[in-house]
């Protein structure tokens, strides 16, 4: 096993408007948190990376935390943005000075042991400069006097974050082609963690409570007939395995940081649940962002006749969206059928990194367009001049023809469909860039 340095993740967190979002903003270097003066306008955690000079991480802006009131449902999704994150940023309104409200924000987060930074917003007012020092009250050992709205102070922030975050010299690059990366995913409680634990054939040691005690993300490398695999982030996989009651958004929103790692994401489901909005979600996400999937249909030993009837029903709808996966019926705690996956994983990979000739593109597209004739616009016939692959992991073909085709276009759909067919690409996202030529 190999511990790598992943990007780390930072939270913005604090009572009602005393200015998160838009030192998100700030921070990000461009509007994409909603700001207002409304408290509870950021209901759901926006997350993106930030890159400076000298560091890499993922920012998550947070809704308003208000301990003991919390009308608008936020404190638990709040919290676990907390719990994922290795340094928080607590921001107080530093023209209204300390107030109740921070400190009992405070006295909730710092259960939590996590690293945070105190910044006292509006500190381009005479008002904050003068509040400054009654902020220390808190106990916090670092704080910092900025302007999240004028930028005053935000130069600071980042170099007293580089004393607690990794470097971007020290991030692991993601893996080659050499060894590919899979991401198990899936919603908590589906048996992520038991099935990792299965594949690498030995037990590994279970998340403590404690918080805190398993902060590094780990890269595990597994090898399977000769080839190495990575296994992206075992220690997220265990962790937020063990976690309950996780709102839909926040399972996609860990789902897809290790999805955006991997090549191939092996989506498990709770058998006995059928195929939930949460699945969807987190599949949808995979598909989006161009992955390979192989789904696991875990605990299948619990299943009696009709939860099984019930699973093949709603299976069509996932079926659908991913392309038609390979599929294995697996029980990860008896390790039935396990040693299925495996093997379904190599040849999805492999389907992955398909490349065609640009001949053999060509007459393919070629075939498609006899066996089904391109739709009229305008009493213009779709026509198709060229085409050549550009690309693998996915398979991505540019095709030149006298129109482009919207993403929705069910003759685009029809093509790429005849793609998958064709080269069996089960499971395997397949993108046509058109481009139009005069």
């Amino acid at each position: 096993m190999s511990a790598m340095v992943q990007i780390p993740t930072v939270s913005i967190i604090g009572r009602p408007n005393v200015g998160k979002s838009t030192l998100f903003n700030r921070l990000l270097g461009k509007r994409q948190a909603i700001v207002h003066d409304q408290p509870g306008v950021t209901r759901d955690r926006l997350f993106s990376q930030v890159v400076s000079d000298e560091l890499q991480f993922e920012l998550i802006d947070t809704g308003g935390l208000v301990p003991g009131d919390d009308p608008l449902g936020l404190g638990d999704q709040v919290m676990l943005a907390i719990e994922e994150s290795d340094l928080l940023i607590m921001v107080v309104d530093g023209k209204e000075g300390l107030v109740a409200a921070d400190e009992r924000v405070w006295s909730e987060v710092r259960k939590r042991g996590k690293p945070t930074l105190l910044v006292v917003n509006k500190g381009d007012t005479i008002a904050a400069q003068e509040n400054f020092d009654e902020f220390y009250r808190l106990g916090l050992e670092r704080q910092i006097l900025l302007s999240a709205e004028h930028g005053i102070g935000v130069g600071e922030l980042f170099t007293v974050m580089a004393e607690y975050l990794p470097s971007k010299d020290e991030l692991a690059p993601p893996p080659g082609p050499e060894v590919p990366a899979i991401a198990v995913v899936g919603r908590p409680n589906v048996g992520k963690s038991s099935l990792v634990n299965r594949l690498l054939g030995q037990p590994r040691v279970l998340v403590s409570p404690v918080a805190g005690t398993t902060r590094d993300p780990i890269d595990t490398v597994l090898t399977y007939e000769d080839q190495n695999y990575c296994l992206v982030d075992t220690a997220g996989i265990r962790r937020r395995s063990q976690v309950t009651g996780v709102a839909e958004d926040v399972a996609v929103m860990f789902a897809r940081r290790q999805i955006e790692r991997a090549d191939l994401a092996v989506l498990v489901i709770d058998a006995s649940q059928g195929v939930t909005s949460g699945d969807l979600a987190i599949a949808g996400t995979a598909w989006e962002l161009g992955r390979s999937v192989v789904v696991a249909f875990n605990k299948w030993d619990l299943l009696d006749e009709e939860s099984r009837k019930d699973l093949e029903d709603s299976w069509p709808r996932l079926q659908d969206m991913l392309g038609n996966p390979m599929r294995v019926n697996i029980s990860a705690v008896s390790a039935r059928r396990v040693d299925r996956l495996l093997p379904s994983i190599q040849a999805t990979l492999e389907r992955f990194r398909t490349q065609m000739t640009t001949s053999d593109v060509n007459r393919f597209f070629e075939k498609a367009l006899i066996h089904h004739t391109p739709p009229q616009h305008r009493g213009r016939a779709w026509r198709l001049y060229y085409a050549t692959q550009v690309s693998t992991g996915p398979p991505t073909f540019m095709l030149f023809a006298n129109r482009t085709l919207e993403r929705s276009d069910t003759y685009r759909r029809y093509l790429e469909n005849r793609l998958r067919d064709q080269l069996d690409l089960s499971g395997v996202p397949v993108r046509l860039v058109i481009r139009q030529r005069g």
